[in-house]
């Protein structure tokens, strides 16, 4: 009698485990077929690019964005739109600060190495602000085209909305990425002063802040876009000609204050090769080094002087 409960209790237990197999492979396949067509329909609308390059380096990707650190570079990374994630550019900039801290010391001086990877962090932090402040320029010389086909759109009856959507379709990038993420927030829900105001937050400009202060508040008052989005063109394209022949006119000084550092880093080199060992002799005392130090944040002092003295803000 107990043999027979425990053959029923087995036989039972076994038929339930199978049952619940059959179950999470259903629902193994199901979640995996809604995951792809999830993707397939991202990717149709432009927010997953199709067909993209393998991402390289995901475990330190995945444990760099939980950190502070981590998502102010992708932050960073996402105002630059530069195709990279932020584990990967983290790697490359550990291995030119590598790079740059052997070059340093085997062509200068031992003392020179750390001093050429600071300068490596420096070169990449640099690298992204300029990356940055290209995007945002070249998004400024979109605005005049953005404003017009967003008043023709209206012009012609269509809501903000299909007008921004048409505007992404039809321009090319930054302006087009950047009005595609709008138009994507808002069909998932977001509203338009949110989208528009994240918009402003990545791509930081005086036109930008214009241009959406005007779209949110003739969305919210109902007022006239079309004449409104008419006179921020014509306002737009002066602003671009003044802000280009300011650009020319200063094209000069921005050389200077990048020739400055160069030339002191050329002495070096030049004093190195004119007699081998100098810089090992001057570095080997603490006068020295101090001298040095004091040399390179000297050079930097005058490149951030003559950066902001020569900044002109249209």
């Amino acid at each position: 009698m107990e043999l027979q409960s425990l053959i029923t209790l087995t036989t039972g237990v076994t038929l339930l485990t199978c049952a619940l197999v059959v179950v999470g492979l259903h629902s193994y396949a199901t979640g995996r077929a809604q995951r792809q067509a999830l993707v397939d329909r991202l990717s149709a609308t432009g927010q997953i690019p199709a067909g993209g390059r393998r991402r390289n380096f995901h475990g330190i990707d995945r444990r760099l964005r939980r950190t502070r650190l981590g998502k102010k570079l992708e932050l960073r990374l996402a105002a630059t739109g530069l195709d990279i994630t932020p584990g990967e550019f983290f790697v490359y900039m550990l291995a030119t600060v590598a790079g740059l801290w052997l070059t340093g010391q085997a062509a200068l001086a031992p003392f020179f190495g750390p001093l050429a990877g600071l300068l490596g962090i420096g070169v990449a932090v640099q690298f992204l602000n300029w990356q940055r402040q290209k995007r945002i320029e070249k998004f400024i010389n979109q605005l005049p085209e953005m404003a017009r086909i967003l008043a023709n759109a209206t012009q012609a009856g269509l809501a903000l909305r299909t007008a921004i959507g048409m505007a992404a379709e039809e321009m090319e990038a930054p302006a087009g990425e950047e009005l595609g993420k709008v138009s994507n927030q808002l069909a998932v829900g977001a509203s338009m002063d949110d989208a528009l105001g994240e918009l402003a937050d990545r791509l930081p400009s005086r036109e930008l802040v214009v241009l959406v202060t005007t779209l949110v508040l003739s969305n919210r008052a109902g007022g006239q876009v079309v004449s409104a989005l008419r006179n921020l063109t014509e306002t737009l394209e002066e602003r671009k000609e003044t802000r280009r022949e300011v650009r020319t006119q200063l094209s000069q000084v921005n050389m200077t204050s990048y020739a400055v550092p160069v030339l002191g880093v050329g002495s070096l080199f030049l004093m190195n090769g004119v007699k081998d060992g100098a810089l090992d002799r001057m570095t080997g005392s603490a006068f020295g080094q101090a001298a040095v130090i004091i040399a390179f944040s000297l050079y930097a002092v005058g490149f951030v002087l003559i950066r902001r003295l020569s900044r002109i803000d249209v």
